[in-house]
C-alpha cells in the first residue's frame, strides 16, 4: 500500500470502493435515473466520513438509501441541506449527476427543498447532543445503499422494491461495504433506522443478534413517525441502553 493510499481514512476508502462498484450496476424500468452522491457529491460525502466516522462508537445507525432532497443533494446520510451546512459544517461543492432527472434536480447546498427525514434525524441530534462532535462520540450514521432510484414520474423507488435480479448484486456490494465499515469502526451496537436496515443487519451479521436493534424510521410516509418521531426514537434508543443526550 502506497503512503498516499494508507493516509486515506478507512471509511473513505470503503466509500470509494462502494462508489466504484455500485456505479457499474445497471437498472431497468421503472427506474429511469440512478443517483450516486458518493460520486457527484464526493467532497462533502468524504468530508463527513473524515470528520465524524470515529473508531468504536456505541452504535452505528444504518439508514436505507439517499432521499432526493437529502443525501442526494449533500452526500450526507439524512443530509437535509440546512443541517448538513449549518450544523455539520459540510458546505462543499457538489457536481451534477451525469443523468439528471428533470423533476429531481441536484442543486447541492443551493437546494431550497427540505427533507423531513433529515430534519427529524439531525434536529434530534442537535437538540439532544448539542454539537456534532458530542454526537460522534457515541454514534455514526451511515446508509446501507448509496444509490437513489428515480422513476420516470420522479417518484423515489426504494431498494427493497427492485427486482431480485437487480437487488441481489446491489445487496452483495452493499453487504460487503457494511462489513468493512463495521470492521473499521467496531461499533458496539448495530441499529437499523427502520425495518429494512434492521433486516439487512440481521442478514449480514447473524452472529450479532444480541447487539442489533432498530429505531423508528423518520419518514413522513409513516403515520407513527408523524405523531412525534423524536420521543419515539428516544425510547427506542433507551430500550437498547444507548445514550440520548450528549
Amino acid at each position: 500500500m502506497s503512503p498516499s493510499t494508507s493516509a486515506v481514512p478507512a471509511p473513505v476508502r470503503i466509500a470509494r470502493k462502494l462508489r466504484r462498484a455500485t456505479s457499474a450496476l445497471e437498472f431497468s424500468d421503472p427506474v429511469a435515473c440512478v443517483y450516486n452522491p458518493l460520486d457527484y457529491a464526493r467532497k462533502p460525502a468524504e468530508a463527513y466520513l473524515e470528520r465524524y466516522a470515529r473508531p468504536k462508537p456505541k452504535a452505528l445507525l444504518l439508514g436505507m438509501n439517499p432521499g432526493p432532497w437529502g443525501m442526494a443533494q449533500t452526500g450526507v446520510p439524512f443530509g437535509e441541506v440546512s443541517f448538513a451546512r449549518d450544523f455539520l459544517g459540510l458546505e462543499l461543492p457538489v457536481k451534477r449527476p451525469k443523468d439528471e432527472h428533470p423533476k429531481r434536480p441536484v442543486d447541492g447546498f443551493a437546494c431550497t427543498r427540505s427533507e423531513v427525514s433529515g430534519q427529524r434525524v439531525w434536529g434530534f441530534v442537535q437538540e439532544r447532543f448539542g454539537t456534532p462532535k458530542a454526537f460522534a462520540k457515541h454514534y455514526f450514521i451511515w446508509n446501507y445503499c448509496p444509490l437513489a432510484f428515480l422513476e420516470e414520474s420522479g417518484k423515489n423507488r426504494t431498494p427493497d422494491k427492485l427486482p431480485a435480479a437487480e437487488s441481489a448484486p446491489l445487496f452483495e456490494i452493499c453487504d460487503r461495504a457494511l462489513i468493512e465499515m463495521v470492521d473499521a469502526l467496531q461499533p458496539k451496537w448495530l441499529v437499523g433506522v427502520g425495518k429494512f436496515a434492521e433486516d439487512r443487519l440481521k442478514a449480514v451479521f447473524p452472529d450479532r443478534s444480541e447487539s442489533i436493534g432498530r429505531v423508528l424510521h423518520p419518514s413522513p410516509a409513516s403515520p407513527i413517525a408523524n405523531r412525534g418521531w423524536a420521543p419515539q426514537a428516544e425510547r427506542d434508543l433507551e430500550r437498547l441502553g444507548l445514550p440520548v443526550k450528549g
